[in-house]
């Protein structure tokens, strides 16, 4: 992918170029152009055309030239620091770094989990991989171990990205002023739904407000569990959070995330979640058999819409080295009209969930399910898309809007209706009694205002970076994350020694949108209210 990736944006490249040496040579019939032409460009070279067409009416020819020559140099110097992070995203990946722990310093770990790291000499290698981490923030009883690779996870692609996360906001800082405008947030929004700066500041800051006392009150809930176990104590440590509300959901709402699991292997989720897609939007899929495929696991799929041939995906879905640490769908060829026909699209979905054991399938937490609807969502948009152009097909909508129709998928693993149709115990095969199904219901809500206040922490991270932050000044990304972390949780405060930052890959392609996965919650839930009173088959 990264390969596809890089040929994809010399293309872009050169043809951006080709573009902008066409406006340059053909700047007096670029001026006759009509305002009602002008007001339907939206790419990057046509606002690029229509700021060098306002100039030229004000300046010579030879500053016109001027300035054509030097918005090709940073636009240049633009896209390579654009070009070195996406590369550099595969620092994230590449980054390694582990724990070798105890038989002791193991305990809480089920014994598929221990089984999987053990090594020869009988300690246990714990890696910074989700199908790792995330169990062990949660299950692990050593407070000593789990500090230490919470150290290390937010640490990661540290201090190879600090860099260029840098240098990349230096270029994007001098393209918007060259550009006319006051940041680079200004000029990314002005495509977006927000359109200003002004109207997503307006929006992050309502939601701190908004949702402080329910974080808050989260956090004193999950503070009360680590009292009653431990004498003394008065905080929550980061690294402690998971863990302490994972017993809270045990002791106060009689939740076992382990037994949830047993009803979740991977393939009857996948089994589900491709029978009710193909029910809601009348698709079939096809696994094509003996794919070309980069890795030995990934499957290729066809998907045909009444006999016809619509799109490809893949799914690339379990860790390995050097891959990609998220879960996230990957357009490979957009959708678009041709002399020759439609050009059909092909994506990838690549995620991070766990391999079946010996004797036992894939199992995936609750929260992996829904991140897996989440991301086939993004690949159904891609797959039914039927735009002309490229730039608009699939998922090349604005970024604030990207995330609903994903986020509309979310809502069916919350439906006992449709998880009826998949979640069968891995052993004994009975469906998911409606009582667990209750009991996850009900404790639904824990910890959401932290969860929703951190997304608005990360969204105001990422405007301060390109709206209020000067790149160029002795001040460092990791000041802004220190002052704003203790800004919005002063009673988790942020902890010295720590880069989040030079993890934190979507900086790039999000860069000034990060706000999007909110704000698209507000379109979300309300085009899921409408589908399941107008389709049928929503309601399965």
């Amino acid at each position: 992918l990264g390969d596809v990736y890089k040929r994809h944006v010399s293309d872009e490249v050169d043809a951006l170029f080709s573009r902008l040496q066409s406006i340059y040579e053909g700047i007096f019939l670029l001026q006759e152009l009509s305002d009602k032409t002008l007001a339907k460009v939206c790419s990057f070279g046509e606002r690029l055309s229509s700021y060098i067409i306002a100039n030229a009416a004000k300046e010579t020819l030879n500053a016109i030239h001027k300035e054509s020559r030097d918005l090709i140099s940073t636009n240049d110097e633009y896209l390579n620091a654009q070009v070195n992070f996406e590369i550099t995203n595969q620092n994230i990946a590449a980054f390694k770094d582990f724990l070798i722990l105890s038989e002791a310093e193991m305990d809480g770990m089920s014994n598929d989990f221990k089984a999987a790291r053990k090594q020869g000499d009988g300690t246990y290698k714990v890696d910074l991989s989700y199908p790792s981490y995330r169990p062990f923030m949660k299950y692990s009883t050593s407070d000593t171990a789990r500090k230490a690779l919470y150290m290390k996870y937010m640490n990661r692609a540290y201090p190879v990205n600090d860099g260029v996360l840098q240098n990349l906001l230096i270029q994007r800082k001098e393209m918007a002023e060259l550009l006319g405008h006051t940041s680079f947030a200004a000029y990314t929004l002005e495509s977006r739904m927000a359109k200003t700066p002004e109207t997503v500041w307006e929006f992050e800051t309502n939601l701190k407000k908004d949702l402080t006392p329910k974080a808050i009150a989260d956090y004193n809930e999950v503070l009360a569990v680590k009292k009653s176990k431990i004498k003394g104590a008065s905080k929550l440590n980061s690294w402690e959070s998971s863990y302490y509300n994972n017993k809270l959901l045990e002791e106060k709402y009689q939740l076992d995330s382990e037994l949830v699991k047993e009803y979740f292997s991977l393939d009857d989720v996948l089994n589900g979640l491709f029978t009710i897609t193909q029910t809601i939007f009348d698709l079939e899929y096809k696994e094509v058999e003996n794919p070309s495929v980069w890795q030995e696991d990934v499957k290729m799929f066809e998907v045909y819409q009444d006999g016809k041939l619509k799109g490809r995906f893949y799914l690339d879905l379990h860790p390995r080295d050097n891959k990609y640490g998220h879960a996230a769908c990957f357009g490979i060829k957009g959708g678009k009209m041709t002399p020759d026909g439609y050009r059909i699209p092909t994506a990838s979905l690549v995620c991070n969930f766990p391999r079946a054991t010996e004797g036992k399938p894939a199992l995936m937490p609750h929260s992996q399910v829904s991140t897996f609807f989440h991301e086939f969502g993004h690949v159904l948009h891609q797959m039914v898309t039927t735009a002309d152009l490229v730039s608009q097909s699939g998922t090349s909508v604005s970024r604030d809007f990207v995330e609903a129709p994903s986020q509309i998928f979310e809502n069916w693993v919350w439906n006992y209706d449709a998880l009826k149709l998949f979640t069968k115990h891995y052993d004994t095969r009975e469906v998911m009694p409606k009582s667990l199904f209750d009991k996850m219901l009900s404790a639904k809500n824990v910890g959401s205002g932290s969860g929703a206040l951190r997304q608005v922490w990360l969204g105001t991270y990422d405007m301060t970076l390109h709206d209020k932050y000067d790149p160029n000044t002795d001040e460092t990304t990791t000041d802004v994350l220190r002052d704003l972390t203790n800004s919005m949780f002063p009673y988790s405060p942020y902890i010295e020694g720590t880069h989040f930052q030079t993890a934190f890959g979507h900086l790039n392609g999000y860069g000034a949108s990060y706000y999007g996965y909110m704000w698209s919650k507000v379109y979300a839930p309300v085009s899921y209210t409408h589908l399941r009173a107008h389709e049928t088959k929503a309601n399965l």
